[in-house]
């Protein structure tokens, strides 16, 4: 009897960042050009995307600048791509490749990759772990043109979050309790479970990232089982004029400085060390907590390859191919409340 082995991709996309200088203002206008993230008719989107990456491009080339010029991301997800590879082992001929929806790899130098792979199935892997319009949205709107200039036809399960995955929660649990043991030696410890934040009007037009979050930080602070654990759910990185999603991280790091807290800080959306941890969470924050008065500043890792993310990562994998092509969360269905019409559960 003839075994048939099956050739899987997994495509695991993230963000994106530039990998020098010279691709910061590229990078920021991609950013800025995409009508989930800037959400104006075309013409304008584009004129805005212009004069916002020039304005910007400066102080965000000074942001590189502190680590090493460019963003590491494309490095540490090509990191998680080969442990992840390395855990499906034994389920057939599997490859795990990346894509970014910003920088390269864009989705279409992947979709290539991929289609000179010759897959007989593909599985689409957020490195986001909750779900929102700017992030999970944007990238599977670009990769479904990819894919069909691609010529890519193979059956795809399309994985769209994982809020409380029991590998993704054990890895920040465990990497935000060493962060805590260490800080208490200083004094009573605050946590600031910290994620990106978004603008209000997104969230009040039914985007669920923000209760996903919420989500994730509940189930951390259960399996960190400590009595009377002082934490907060925070958002940080907001640029422009808008009001976006409360608490700011920034306000939680003074309000935790002037309670003379030790503050750990523990990023519950990133799975990657970028500019908004190695910059603003480890130099902007650590500095304002020790202005405000903090006891100590401890910032717990991103998850990056910790061997229980990447099994977990390995289990979303199995089941998203246990359930075949079509959409599939960590829950199997719809995990979002019904008041959060943006659920990809909840359209069409």
């Amino acid at each position: 009897m003839t075994t048939v082995i099956l050739r899987t991709a997994i495509v695991a996309y993230n963000l994106g960042g530039p990998d020098g200088p010279a691709a910061v203002r590229p990078f920021l206008f991609n950013l800025f050009n995409d009508p989930l993230i800037i959400r104006a008719p075309e013409p304008v989107r584009w004129c805005l995307a212009k004069f916002i990456s020039w304005r910007r491009a400066p102080v965000a080339q000074e942001i590189y600048g502190k680590i090493g010029g460019g963003s590491p991301i494309l490095k540490l997800t090509r990191d998680q791509a080969s442990a992840l590879e390395a855990a499906l082992r034994g389920g057939g001929d599997t490859r795990v490749f990346v894509a970014m929806r910003y920088w390269h790899p864009f989705a279409e130098e992947t979709a290539a990759e991929v289609k000179a792979f010759a897959p007989d199935r593909i599985v689409l892997l957020p490195l986001y772990p909750q779900f929102s319009t700017t992030t999970t949205e944007s990238f599977l709107r670009v990769w479904e043109k990819a894919a069909g200039d691609a010529g890519l036809t193979a059956p795809t399960t399309t994985l769209c979050c994982y809020p409380a995955e029991d590998g993704f929660i054990s890895a920040v649990a465990a990497l935000a309790r060493a962060a805590i043991d260490e800080a208490s030696k200083a004094g009573p410890v605050r946590v600031l479970f910290s994620a990106h934040g978004l603008p209000g009007k997104v969230v009040a037009a039914g985007d669920p990232y923000v209760s996903q979050v919420k989500r994730t930080v509940e189930s951390v602070a259960k399996r960190l089982a400590m009595n009377g654990l002082d934490y907060v759910t925070c958002f940080q990185s907001r640029v422009g004029p808008l009001e976006w999603v409360r608490p700011y991280t920034d306000d939680e790091v003074k309000r935790a400085g002037a309670d003379g807290r030790a503050i750990v800080m523990v990023p519950v959306a990133f799975v990657s060390e970028h500019s908004e941890t190695l910059v603003e969470l480890d130099m902007e924050y650590r500095h304002l907590a020790m202005e405000s008065g903090a006891a100590a500043y401890v910032r717990a890792p991103a998850v990056g390859t910790d061997p229980a993310f990447v099994a977990g990562l390995a289990a979303l994998v199995q089941r998203a191919l246990g359930h075949g092509p079509g959409l599939i969360s960590a829950d199997g269905g719809r995990c979002c409340g019904a008041e959060w019409s943006a659920c990809p559960f909840g359209k069409g």
